[in-house]
């Protein structure tokens, strides 16, 4: 025997049915903002140009008063009963979304997964050299994955390449943590270091 469950939407989502039948959610409050002739629902709290409760109004009162600002009647709270509108330059409103969203955009910093290659018998100097990249990869930020190449008969020692690994780890303790611990991977070991 089946049982049918039914469950209430969440504010913010719309439900459809498609010609299939099937249900798909979507979500309305990624809905751009309704302006002047779009809002359907009467009455409406009004806000003011300068911020201030003009009270509940009829929607062609408060349109009529944006009209003779030479504003926009802009929807900012269409879950609110009554819902929100503000009389507002809304070219204005959304050049200035527009400028935020580029600031926040350059403000943020993406982290990525550099790669360093190693072999079993690695020498002093290679070694301290990609050791030095993989310490200026973390101090920008980023994460390290090094990986220690077997060939041929190498990968019948896999402790020989384990202990490269492990001297890598060891030489950036003081900026790194281990994230992954050294595994193989077919013909290589892994490891991946994220900054402290």
């Amino acid at each position: 025997m089946w049982a049918i469950t039914t469950r209430t939407p969440q504010p913010g989502f719309a439900f459809s049915v498609s010609s299939t039948g099937v249900r798909t959610i979507q979500d309305s409050t990624k809905r751009p903002p309704r302006v002047n002739r779009q809002i359907r629902i009467s009455p409406v709290r009004v806000i003011g140009a300068d911020g201030s409760q003009l009270g509940i109004l009829e929607v062609d009162a408060a349109l009529a008063m944006a009209q003779d600002l030479g504003l926009d009647l802009v929807e900012v709270a269409a879950a609110a009963r009554p819902p929100v509108v503000r009389i507002m330059d809304f070219g204005k409103f959304k050049f200035e979304q527009a400028k935020q969203a580029r600031l926040a955009k350059k403000k943020q910093h993406v982290i990525h997964l550099k790669e360093v290659k190693y072999r079993p018998g690695i020498d002093d100097h290679d070694f301290e050299t990609k050791t030095r990249h993989a310490r200026r990869f973390l101090e920008e930020g980023n994460k390290v994955k090094v990986t220690l190449m077997f060939r041929g008969r190498q990968i019948a020692h896999p402790e020989l390449g384990k202990l490269v690994v492990d001297r890598v780890a060891q030489e950036l303790a003081d900026l790194s943590k281990i994230e992954s611990a050294p595994a193989m991977e077919g013909k290589s070991m892994t490891m991946i270091l994220a900054p402290k």
